[in-house]
């Protein structure tokens, strides 16, 4: 894999390993909250090592998200 970074098309942050996280979020289907968790994981601490445990929280946000809509308790 080339890296020619980008901050919008091929962010480093992303595609610091073989798959890049769109490529995994598209080819597995994931919709939008739980495509969110992956991306919030596989990034966590790599865009920001500060802001880590934020990138955490946030793909459990997601994934509570997901949860709470499929038992159909969607939360605004």
């Amino acid at each position: 894999m080339e890296n020619n970074y980008d901050t919008v098309n091929n962010p480093k942050h992303y595609t610091e390993s073989k798959v890049e996280v769109i490529d995994a979020i598209d080819a597995w289907g994931l919709n939008y909250h739980l495509g969110n968790c992956v991306k919030y994981v596989a990034r966590a601490g790599k865009k920001d090592k500060t802001k880590e445990l934020e990138d955490l929280r946030k793909a459990r946000w997601y994934l509570t998200r997901a949860i709470n809509t499929m038992e159909g308790r969607v939360i605004k």
